[in-house]
């Protein structure tokens, strides 16, 4: 028993020692694996002219390798040639445009291509490209114009420093740019003008001019990666000088605050004219009542000097008040020297009002950015509310890209509701006791015969069937250009409604508008 114990001992250890032999002698083999990478990669590999760009092939297997950079436009650093047998290369280019550098790898085993990837003779050759994008410079080019009294575009003003191109006071002049290099921020800085700077500018803005003086211009374009920019300075672009014209009164509204009442006139206020005496207000309540609150100041806004701000002392204003102001003729002038005429009953139009659409945690996409047909499915009343035709459009937009588009049959109409990608209705919370503004803004293209037609917001499920028409088509409704329309609405209820849209066509052509914006507003009631 003994000696077959020592022969298991030494049998075993013999056949560890082969298996340890066998171990060592194994031969591990290569992987074949593709892997590219750029200095630039996370920006699309994209310079200025005269940039470099390192191209690193970190591949394993590889047996060998040749980078060719495109010939007259780049180089590769240190070397006269546009290959490359090196894993690591640094190319530069010195022309704008997109160029191709092309990596031509052999490898030890089988290897397969990618999207990016080409097989020209076997499994173990793989040629890549990479695409280069060489921006030029940032370049600015602009021009200024008048602006004639029907709209159109005047006369051109010269750009150069000091030239003091003469303005009336209250008249604007149209700008305009043209870049290069694809700059992705334009900025207009516009001392004197109104508004005094524009971010995210459009290629073509008008800025009205009411400050007397001589004022400079600055108009800056840049990208930031890779970076880039270009500043264009006129010194003395623009001289205001005053007008003959009578000054007007062109809006009435609120202020900051409910006790303040802004009075935006067409050009620039004298505040030594200002007298609180020669002004008056009156507001009617929504019960009736006529009130005559004391104005506690009158004065020039320390900001925008075209803007009277009036403070009332003893009352408030609420949504639901109708706000007349009225000035009696005193020694109210412009800068220029231009008298205010007097004007009686002005009316306050626009109050302060938040569209509780557009918080973040509202579920409705009043700007129908994101929504598709589904999102507004036909709610099934039968004729005539199943004759149109609903889509979502990028050709007309007051806000954003998209617009909801929309037309009713002759005779016809439409039905359709909020939903989610779920099919669950999209709701949006409101309270009992308040009055709320309801609206959207419309743009339409073809009215058909001149016969009232009409579009009503409704809601579920505490709906109000008697609410008005928003907007009532006719022969009045402008064509070809966005107006807003709102009722006023109140719920029945605490709660989430959803809306339901419909709209009828007693027309016997098709009607054609596009709807966005969608606006829901709480307004301040008097208590």
């Amino acid at each position: 028993m003994k000696n077959i114990g020592i022969f298991k001992l030494i049998l075993f250890m013999a056949l560890f020692a082969v298996a340890c032999a066998e171990d060592e002698s194994v031969n591990l083999v290569e992987p074949s694996h593709r892997a590219i990478v750029t200095s630039e990669m996370d920006f699309d590999n994209t310079i200025n002219v005269g940039g470099h760009i390192d191209f690193g092939d970190i591949s394993r297997g590889v047996e060998s390798r040749t980078w060719t950079f495109p010939e007259t436009v780049s180089r590769i650093s240190g070397t006269d040639e546009n290959t490359s047998p090196k894993d690591v290369v640094k190319g530069f280019f010195y022309e704008p445009g997109q160029h191709n550098v092309t990596l031509h790898q052999v490898f030890k085993g089988d290897v397969y291509p990618n999207e990016d990837s080409t097989v020209p003779n076997n499994s173990r050759e793989i040629d890549t490209t990479i695409v280069v994008t060489v921006l030029g410079a940032v370049e600015a080019s602009i021009k200024a114009h008048y602006i004639n009294d029907d709209g159109s575009t005047g006369a051109e003003l010269t750009l150069s420093d000091n030239a003091e191109n003469e303005i009336t006071a209250s008249k604007a002049v149209r700008l305009s740019y043209t870049t290069t290099g694809e700059p992705i921020s334009f900025v207009w800085n516009l001392p004197g003008a109104k508004p005094i700077q524009i971010m995210d500018a459009a290629p073509e803005v008008d800025v009205k001019y009411s400050k007397l003086g001589s004022w400079d211009l600055q108009f800056i374009t840049s990208r930031s990666r890779p970076g880039g920019a270009d500043t264009i300075n006129v010194k003395k672009f623009i001289k205001v000088i005053p007008s003959t014209e009578p000054v007007t009164l062109d809006r009435v509204f609120e202020k900051e605050s409910q006790t303040k009442i802004g009075l935006e006139f067409s050009r620039e206020m004298d505040p030594e004219t200002v007298n609180k005496n020669n002004f008056s207000v009156s507001i009617e309540t929504a019960g009736g009542a006529v009130l005559s609150p004391i104005i506690r100041s009158v004065l020039v806004d320390s900001e925008e000097g075209n803007i009277l701000v009036v403070e009332l002392d003893n009352e408030i204003m609420y949504n639901d008040d109708v706000v007349k102001i009225s000035y009696t003729p005193g020694d109210l002038g412009t800068l220029d020297a231009v008298a205010s005429e007097a004007f009686t009953d002005a009316v306050l139009t626009d109050f302060i009002k938040v569209n509780l659409f557009d918080d973040p945690t509202s579920n409705v996409d009043n700007s129908f950015e994101t929504s598709e047909v589904s999102n507004w499915p036909y709610l099934w009343w039968g004729a005539p509310w199943d004759a149109y035709s609903m889509s979502f459009s990028f050709d007309q937009a007051h806000s954003g890209s998209k617009s909801m588009y929309l037309e009713f049959e002759p005779n016809g109409g439409m039905i359709i509701g909020n939903t989610d990608a779920d099919g669950n209705n999209v709701t949006f919370p409101t309270e009992k006791g308040f009055k709320y503004e309801m609206g959207a803004w419309i743009y339409v293209v073809d009215l058909g015969t001149p016969v009232t037609s009409n579009l009503r917001m409704f809601w579920r499920p505490s709906t109000d069937w008697g609410v008005a028409d928003n907007p009532n088509f006719n022969a009045t409704t402008p064509i070809g250009e966005w107006f807003y329309t709102s009722v006023t609405v109140s719920f029945a209820a605490d709660g989430n409604e959803s809306f339901m849209l419909r709209g009828q066509n007693v027309n016997s052509e098709t009607l054609k508008f596009y709807m966005d914006d969608l606006t829901l507003y709480k307004l301040t009631n008097r208590p």
